[in-house]
């Protein structure tokens, strides 16, 4: 099936996006009669005993009619009625209740349930002739009458069989009592509407079989109308990057901020710099900031505005710029390198001020 207009062959299974698009549509791909044909056989078994409790109820009003017959009041005509309909109506309403639950059952298992808006708004194209002569004539014109063709030769296949084995037993039915009779009658027919709501129920699954493989079929997308949702969903690559930028410079500002608190800066001295954090009891030192070319020169103008120490180390700012992230303690290899650094700084902050640039150097007392 080509794509035509549509980027080529429609092989690609359909994303959740377009599944639920289509089924606000209306495309839902499911079969109404398996919640029927299954209500109807869950009911062939309870009418046996919803039918007694009819009797039942329907022997105890005929008594009390009796009574009010002899003794006509109307107060308890109204309370006999109102008993019998009310008693009546609870030994129907399980079958109620099975119809409504089937019913439910039969949509949740077939894809949960959906509103589809899209049948609300008016189609023009839906007033097509053409259009209306394709469905009569398309693939599932052909199916549904195919199907229609197949329901009738099975149920009629069902209604003979049942009824073949109920015909010998009437013929003969001269030295049956009459009770009998009936209940053979009743027993046939239950097994009349239980066959057929079988029967009924397993062409509804095949219905639903095909039903699910066509709609399936016909939600496939080409590979091209996947990227183009993909990208519909992600935004425009522009528009990415332009967010991507923006947030890098958003942490940048933020790492930038970060250099005031910092006790010490490892330069390169011009290409690399690193700002460093010393908490005692929270740890090793901690990277607060860092950088190569500009982004080095902003930390070094940050150090010099607030005041933060600066010193000239390459081999340290080059490892430690390469082995530490934003945020992270220094490894334990280079802890002996820091705090050498950090006792020259505290040495110079006890002579007096350790603002600008620096050479770790012994000095003296």
């Amino acid at each position: 099936m080509s794509g035509g207009g549509s980027g080529g062959e429609r092989s690609e299974k359909a994303t959740p996006k377009r599944v639920k698009k289509a089924r606000r549509d209306g495309q839902i791909g499911n079969t109404p009669e398996i919640g029927s044909w299954a209500a109807l056989l869950v009911a062939a078994f309870l009418l046996p005993g919803i039918a007694r409790s009819l009797l039942a109820t329907a022997s105890r009003t005929l008594l009390g009619v009796g009574g009010i017959i002899r003794s006509p009041e109307p107060g308890r005509a109204m309370a006999l009625a109102a008993d019998g309909m009310r008693s009546a109506g609870l030994v129907v309403l399980p079958l109620g209740l099975v119809f409504a639950l089937m019913s439910i059952l039969s949509v949740a298992t077939q894809g949960g349930f959906w509103f589809a808006t899209g049948l609300l708004k008016p189609k023009f194209s839906r007033l097509n002739p053409l259009h209306g002569l394709k469905r009569m004539f398309g693939g599932q014109a052909w199916w549904q009458l195919t199907k229609a063709l197949l329901k009738s030769t099975v149920l009629g296949a069902v209604v003979y069989f049942s009824v073949r084995h109920l015909v010998p037993t009437i013929m003969g039915s001269g030295s049956l009592p009459l009770q009998i009779l009936v209940q053979q009658a009743v027993d046939a027919a239950l097994n009349l509407v239980r066959d057929a709501a079988i029967a009924g129920l397993i062409m509804a699954l095949a219905d639903f079989a095909v039903v699910k493989k066509r709609n399936n079929k016909q939600l496939k997308m080409t590979k091209q109308e996947i990227k183009d949702e993909y990208r519909e969903a992600e935004g425009d690559p522009h528009v990415r990057s332009a967010r991507r930028s923006r947030q890098m410079a958003m942490r940048r500002n933020r790492m930038l901020k970060d250099v005031a608190t910092a006790d010490v800066v490892v330069v390169n001295p011009t290409h690399v710099a690193v700002a460093l954090r010393y908490e005692p009891g929270r740890g090793a030192p901690r990277v607060v900031a860092k950088g190569a070319d500009n982004i080095a020169a902003k930390i070094r103008e940050q150090a010099d505005k607030h005041r933060v120490p600066m010193v000239t180390d390459v081999p340290l700012a080059r490892t430690l710029y390469k082995s530490c992230e934003v945020g992270q303690e220094i490894p334990a290899d280079l802890f002996k390198a820091v705090a050498t650094v950090l006792a020259f700084i505290m040495t110079l902050k006890r002579r007096g001020s350790a603002a600008g640039l620096h050479t770790v150097r012994p000095l003296t007392a």
